[in-house]
């Protein structure tokens, strides 16, 4: 994935999810969800699991507003529920 591919997904995401305001902070999210799908999490959305590696499948669910999260006061990096 490309970063201009990344400026791309965090473009849609800002329009769809208010509380993304940087891609980093998108990346983050979408990596640590990605570990969940990783580890036998269901996916949010209705996808071909063996057409899309969970990176891709954990992009899309936060770009849908699919994945809540939250921000430790402690720490600016978010937390994924699963």
């Amino acid at each position: 994935m490309t970063m201009a591919t990344i400026t791309e997904e965090f473009d849609e995401a800002t329009d769809a999810v208010q509380d993304i305001d940087s891609k980093y902070r998108l990346i983050i999210l979408a990596a640590k969800r990605s570990k969940q799908l990783q580890r036998g999490a269901r996916p949010r959305i209705d996808i071909d699991q063996t057409k899309h590696k969970p990176t891709r499948i954990a992009l899309e669910e936060v770009i849908r507003g699919r994945v809540k999260f939250h921000f430790n006061d402690l720490a600016e990096t978010p937390t994924a529920e699963s």
